[in-house]
């Protein structure tokens, strides 16, 4: 009796395993059961686009309610393609440590928030990053008139620096592993930690150093302006920056992904938003035709099979631009042109470089 009820049970619990392995599958494949983002995206006709508000040329809430920087056009690229209107967007103001957690939660379809990509990240927060939109690293501004001119002068100096970030913890391997004492003093959000170095409660401000430059470059006349500052030399890690999605929607992270690698090929074509149309009514070849989702020469157009409009890359042109159009809007007014620097593209020198679309 003992052997019939185990083999019963072992049956049971077999079927039940097999079962829960099935609901599993069926609660994680979103790609074709149209419960992914991309459906959910068009059900509401807008894109809810996670954002920083406090970084200009990258994310910044204007006076007038509306939001300018570079992420801020990528977001507004994603839209372009998936919705055809680049309006079509409600951006998400999140500090650092909530990010994540916006993200995994589907407060957010998409992350576009200066976030460096991580081996820790990428794996422990069932988050995606796509191909990176822009390279940089983490400096050191200080007050111009406060002798510091390397890392090594700032012993027993109080830094600056946002909690929760990939920052605080370049930090401390800076110094630590420098053998240079310091006081770390963390903020949730650049306000807060700006009013903090205005009022001289730290000596120096660490950040990635696009943000140092940005500012810097709008610091407060009556604290002094930007010449009060100075940003040192030294660059002491990699933070290569661009958008996320969740884990196991792999439709909607290539629509992203997709649309990043897009707006570089346009550039490194010479296609920008004054003449996508008149490109796109006469492709000069087969690359550029794919690209923009026309035939070329009676065929019929490239189907990059994404699940949205195959010219929605001229959408994107149109409205947004491409990467270059982008980057000297948003980032080089900060001082940081691309020429000579890692986001120059591979044709100059540089690390920006799209695979091919075919």
């Amino acid at each position: 009796m003992r052997g019939v009820m185990n083999g019963r049970l072992l049956r049971f619990t077999a079927l039940a395993i097999a079962s829960v392995g099935v609901l599993a599958l069926a609660c994680t494949t979103d790609d074709d059961g149209g419960d992914g983002t991309l459906s959910v995206v068009l059900d509401r006709e807008e894109l809810k686009c996670g954002v920083n508000e406090g970084v200009p040329g990258f994310g910044f809430l204007q006076p007038d309610g509306s939001y300018s920087g570079f992420d801020v056009q990528f977001c507004r690229a994603v839209a372009a393609a998936v919705l055809g209107d680049a309006d079509d967007v409600e951006f998400v103001p999140l500090t650092a440590a909530a990010r994540f957690e916006s993200l995994s939660s589907s407060e957010i379809d998409v992350l576009i928030r200066n976030t460096t990509w991580t081996s820790s990240r990428d794996s422990d927060l069932g988050a995606s990053f796509t191909v990176t939109t822009f390279y940089d690293g983490q400096g050191m501004m200080v007050r111009a008139d406060s002798g510091f001119r390397a890392l090594e002068d700032m012993v027993g100096a109080t830094i600056c620096v946002l909690q929760g970030t990939t920052t605080e913890l370049n930090l401390d391997d800076r110094f630590t592993g420098a053998g240079i004492p310091y006081t770390p003093l963390t903020f949730e959000d650049n306000e807060t930690l700006q009013a903090a170095f205005v009022e001289e409660r730290c000596d120096g401000w660490t950040s990635d150093k696009s943000q140092l430059a940005s500012r810097r470059s709008a610091f407060p006349a009556d604290a002094g302006g930007p010449d009060s500052l100075v940003v040192l030399a030294e660059t002491f890690s990699k933070e290569p920056l661009g958008p996320l999605t969740r884990d196991g929607d792999s439709e909607w992270f290539d629509i992203v992904n997709w649309v990043v690698i897009g707006m570089i090929t346009a550039d490194e074509f010479g296609i920008t938003s004054e003449n996508v149309d008149q490109v796109a009514a006469n492709p000069p070849n087969k690359n550029v035709a794919r690209l923009l989702g026309v035939a070329f020469e009676g065929g019929d157009p490239f189907d990059p099979k994404l699940g949205i409009d195959v010219d929605f890359m001229q959408q994107v042109l149109k409205q947004v631009g491409n990467y270059d159009e982008v980057y000297q809007a948003n980032i080089t007014p900060l001082g940081l042109p691309r020429e000579g620097t890692l986001n120059a593209s591979w044709l100059d020198g540089g690390l920006i470089y799209a695979p091919p679309v075919r």
